[in-house]
């Protein structure tokens, strides 16, 4: 009995070592969000820029795909993606790389910029856009 009752602790805490860290701490997982998003966003403010809308949704079924194979549950992506507080911070990082690439949602030539430019790189974000 003894025996077992160390072998089932030693499962247990084997376990806790190992479990994933939060999503919001997932460079991969929160990296596709943001292109995802910074694409939506270039889309929305440059009439010369248009989103590849199924290969956006295919991204974002990848993302989740590899939460999943991470061994994140349904549950945990679900309350992660819902999250106020998440969606808060993946739009600060956003405003931060655009600042950062100089555009801005306000001005369609620098969203323009940017979109193409990053098009051109073949970037993240830039596989999901193409010009008119």
């Amino acid at each position: 009995m003894r025996i077992f009752l160390i072998a089932t602790i030693a499962v247990f805490l084997a376990t806790a070592a190992v479990a994933n860290p939060p999503l919001r701490e997932v460079r991969s997982i929160n990296d596709g969000l943001l292109a995802v998003g910074l694409a939506d966003e270039i889309r929305k403010n440059c009439g010369s820029i248009s989103g590849r809308i199924l290969r956006g949704i295919a991204r974002l079924r990848s993302i989740h795909n590899s939460a999943k194979a991470m061994g994140y549950s349904n549950q945990e992506i679900k309350v992660f993606v819902d999250s106020r507080a998440e969606k808060n911070r993946l739009k600060a990082r956003g405003k931060s790389y655009l600042n950062a690439n100089g555009a801005n949602l306000d001005n369609e030539a620098s969203m323009c910029a940017l979109g193409r430019k990053e098009i051109v790189k073949k970037s993240a974000v830039g596989t999901l856009l193409y010009e008119n």
